[in-house]
């Protein structure tokens, strides 16, 4: 008998992890070389955005010591073609709930090999410059603003 394939939500956190110097955390993809923010789609059993955010951190690097701010950010943007199939026929979009993660320090990221294959910390500026998604760079961008609240 054939399981039925679970589709992932058309729903997402980005989480900007940063310092407090706004020296910026991003993890290279294991597909494609892409460098991008903690990503990750909110799964069915996920209270809440809080919850996402804070298990694809813990998934993505590791890190749970930080404080976890809701930029109450919404993106919505096209799903890629590469990676539509993951999701259900009829959906071609995707809503992006953004979040900021503020670690003491840099820090050393805890990586799953299947979804990253390296990490690296930035100044905002260059972080900005490096990732591949337009609403990760317009996050980012959006940094120091954001920490001055």
């Amino acid at each position: 008998m054939l399981v039925p394939m679970a589709f992932k939500l058309p729903e997402s956190v980005l989480v900007v992890v940063h310092t407090p110097r706004l020296d910026v955390l991003l993890l290279e993809r294991a597909t494609g070389g892409l460098w991008q923010s903690v990503t990750g789609s909110r799964e069915p059993d996920d209270p809440d955005l809080e919850a996402t955010a804070r298990r694809e951190l813990l998934e993505e690097t590791g890190l749970s010591m930080g404080t976890l701010i809701d930029w109450r950010l919404v993106n919505r943007y096209e799903i890629w073609a590469q990676w539509r199939a993951r999701y259900a026929p009829d959906v071609t979009h995707n809503v992006e709930h953004v979040f900021g993660f503020t670690v003491a320090q840099q820090t050393v990221a805890t990586l799953d090999p299947a979804e990253h294959v390296a990490q690296l910390w930035l100044p905002w500026q260059d972080a900005m410059k490096k990732v591949f998604s337009p609403t990760n760079r317009d996050a980012i961008g959006q940094l120091p603003q954001r920490t001055l609240r």
